[in-house]
């Protein structure tokens, strides 16, 4: 069968599997990927908790454990024991690196990652589902990620709850704050039903936030004249001594609330910090969970390659993040499904090549490949000779379709062409594109029927 797919290049393939679809962005995708992409460390709430508390910045007593027996003794040390001296009802929160952990469920059975606890027993119990048990929300997908700790945190009775943010806007060209009357829920409904209860205010780089800003957000927020001073120091203090100093990308407070007393306190956060900044964020970033990675991943940033599994069937090889998108793009428009996002960067080695191609086989999914390459910084000879070291060390059987352009093109293809390996090679990026979408339907074809199909078999 992969002889006559191959002769001379002019067999008639398949019509593609799928009907095409623009690839607008990952955000709105279908195969949306389960982890956070390069450039946004993130870590747990209660790490989150202890930088809020370094900070200034008034957060409810709360406390992280790492076995149910641990959670019930917090548990008692809060208050939560109705049947003793203690009153105090108490929050157990799953702590997994994803949105949606509320209406998520772990693989023990248990519905919802953020409980109610009104006993250290139930919280004992609670934490038993929790620990050790894979959570499974929107933003995981049906992998699911670990949970190996939850934080017990005193329940608050509060008067109003509001949402706080700092991100990185290209429109303000800078920091921006983002906030809401409306906290609690999920702010992209409220932007989407009801865009006018968005606040936004930006932050000079170099002025830095002022009070007066601090201040005319609480305001428009709805917090009471006496609250607005302590919301306003928060602000500044969010900004000041975490955004600025630990170089966040995202600082998401949701929900910021005023309780029965009139205190501002924080109730949960997000805060994502940029990765470029780890050679002198070192305290920060060695706080990194891997066990919430991808293992790939992982296996990636050992080699400083930037990897994103996704649900597809065509692994990606591209070097520059836009050029990544522009050719998912292209794939999804002619009817396939990217498996994964890769980029070796400008200047990587064959071996690094080589490792690439190791991630991108090690998903069992992956049915063909797409290299699409620019050589500007990185020469595409490079490129060609890692390809060809791959397809030889790991038996590659899975057809690749490689695209190059730039420097050193035409060595490039000459390593190709001498190499007796069947690594179609075009020139042109739509027609690539089409290439390895009707091969991937072939394999996936082959697989249905049971036949096995090895395209790098020589010449």
């Amino acid at each position: 069968m992969a002889a006559s797919i191959w002769k001379f290049g002019k067999l008639v393939l398949p019509k593609a599997r799928g009907s095409p679809r623009l690839f607008k962005s990952l955000e709105s995708s279908s195969v949306l990927p389960q982890y956070d992409q390069h450039r946004n460390l993130s870590i747990h709430e209660y790490m989150g908790y202890q930088l809020l508390e370094e900070a200034g910045v008034p957060i409810p007593k709360a406390e992280v454990a790492t076995t149910a027996q641990r959670a019930y003794e917090i548990a008692k040390s809060l208050g939560c024991d109705h049947n003793g001296s203690g009153s105090g009802d108490v929050v157990v929160k799953a702590q997994v690196l994803a949105g949606g952990r509320g209406k998520g469920h772990f693989t023990s059975g248990l519905k919802g990652g953020v409980k109610l606890a009104f006993s250290p027993e139930e919280v004992k119990d609670l934490a038993s589902q929790m620990i050790g048990n894979k959570l499974i929300t929107k933003q995981t997908g049906e992998a699911g990620r670990i949970c190996n700790s939850v934080l017990v945190c005193e329940r608050m009775y509060v008067r109003r709850e509001y949402y706080f943010a700092i991100t990185m806007e290209r429109a303000f060209n800078g920091p921006v704050l983002v906030a809401s009357s409306q906290g609690g829920v999920n702010i992209e409904d409220v932007a989407a039903e009801n865009p006018d209860a968005i606040i936004k205010e930006p932050i000079d780089i170099e002025a830095g936030i002022q009070r007066s800003q601090a201040e005319k957000v609480a305001k428009l927020m709805g917090f009471p004249e006496k609250a607005v001073p302590q919301a306003a120091e928060t602000f500044m203090n969010l900004y000041n001594n975490i955004f600025i100093k630990y170089d966040a990308t995202m600082l998401e407070i949701n929900p910021l609330v005023e309780d029965s007393d009139g205190n501002v306190l924080c109730m949960d956060s997000k805060i994502n910090f940029d990765d470029n900044a780890s050679y002198r964020q070192k305290k920060i970033h060695d706080l990194r969970d891997w066990s919430q990675e991808d293992e790939r991943e992982v296996s990636a940033s050992e080699y400083n390659l930037n990897y994103i599994g996704l649900d597809g069937d065509i692994g990606c090889l591209v070097n520059g993040a836009g050029l990544a998108m522009s050719t998912m793009d292209i794939i999804k428009l002619h009817g396939g499904t990217p498996a994964n996002f890769l980029d070796v960067g400008g200047g990587a080695t064959a071996d690094q090549v080589k490792q690439a191609f190791k991630l991108i086989t090690s998903d069992s999914k992956v049915q063909a490949i797409m290299v699409n390459i620019f050589g500007g910084i990185m020469q595409c000879d490079i490129i060609a000779k890692g390809i060809i070291a791959a397809a030889n060390e790991l038996s590659l059987k899975v057809p690749i379709v490689v695209r190059l352009q730039g420097t050193q093109v035409e060595e490039a293809k000459a390593i190709i062409a001498s190499s007796d390996l069947r690594i179609l090679a075009c020139d042109d990026l739509d027609e690539a594109a089409k290439m390895v979408v009707k091969l991937s339907t072939i394999v996936g074809l082959a697989k249905d029927a049971h036949v096995d199909v090895n395209f790098q078999l020589p010449l």
